[in-house]
């Protein structure tokens, strides 16, 4: 393809990308047609169907192309994993997220079947695992949890936090959320609330 068409196809998939996700928040992914995004974009239908076969393929579609898109915002991520843990890559996310917020909202609250609140959260989880699994190896050391786990977790975390920094006015800055993210992440839950070890047995749990 020339280099017009590329531009005519990333023209139109970020046209139909914007009519999709302000008609979501407008009026909720059930409700709304390919006829409403295409007629929003002012894209023909078959020009949609040559990209995308459903709505539901839109959305996914979006998250792959954040993923991609945030990834050129991270030029510090193989650097700040050589380094130690920094909360670079962590930041470059809240910070995309905050350039992004209306995409990251449609995605973060599960809109459609939950496809691509899935999707987004297995991205995230395959980065983070490697990540860890990358230092492990680095270091020579054993991992005392297995990594798939201590990824899932990480990832589960990071988009509860990131869910209600973006649906609300929480006063954190990018930088102060990653940073309280880091400490957690560096000293543990029984450090952050303020207790000591010997406090922690049955301390910390939240069961009724």
């Amino acid at each position: 393809m020339n280099p017009a068409g590329d531009r005519r196809v990333r023209r139109t998939r970020a046209a139909l990308r914007q009519a999709l996700v302000e008609l979501v928040l407008d009026r909720g992914f059930q409700a709304i047609t390919v006829e409403q995004i295409t007629e929003r974009a002012d894209v023909g239908r078959a020009t949609f169907y040559a990209h995308y076969r459903d709505k539901e393929d839109l959305l996914v579609g979006i998250v792959r192309d954040l993923a991609q898109d945030r990834e050129r915002l991270l030029p510090a991520v193989r650097q700040a994993h050589a380094e130690g843990f920094t909360g670079l890559p962590v930041k470059y996310i809240f910070e995309h997220a905050e350039q992004e917020e209306p995409v990251y909202r449609v995605i973060l609250r599960g809109e459609g079947d939950g496809r691509a609140l899935r999707e987004f959260t297995d991205l995230i989880c395959a980065h983070a695992e490697a990540a860890f699994r990358t230092r492990t190896q680095q270091l020579a050391v054993t991992p005392r949890i297995p990594l798939e786990l201590v990824a899932r977790a990480w990832t589960g975390e990071l988009i509860g936090l990131l869910t209600w920094w973006v649906e609300n006015d929480t006063g954190y800055s990018a930088a102060e959320i990653t940073a309280h993210l880091r400490d957690l992440s560096v000293y543990g839950r029984v450090w952050a609330t303020g207790l000591t070890p010997s406090d922690a047995p049955g301390a910390l749990d939240l069961a009724p």
